[in-house]
């Protein structure tokens, strides 16, 4: 039932008066993906560097 009661809200159109908060979410959104990308990289980057590491200490 919760569920229904925001899908309904989410879905309604909104007034006028509320255009702002469009702006806030998606400055939220924008937030957020820049967190999911600073923490791929950072955890993509430490196994790439462990990889370039045995790479180059096979090839001395």
């Amino acid at each position: 039932m919760l569920v229904f009661h925001y899908l309904a809200a989410a879905l309604s159109p909104r007034p006028a008066s509320e255009r702002g908060a469009s702006i806030v979410e998606y400055s939220l959104l924008i937030a957020l993906i820049a967190v999911v990308c600073v923490s791929a990289i950072t955890y993509l980057g430490g196994q790439t560097a462990d990889s370039y590491s045995q790479l180059g200490t096979s090839l001395n």
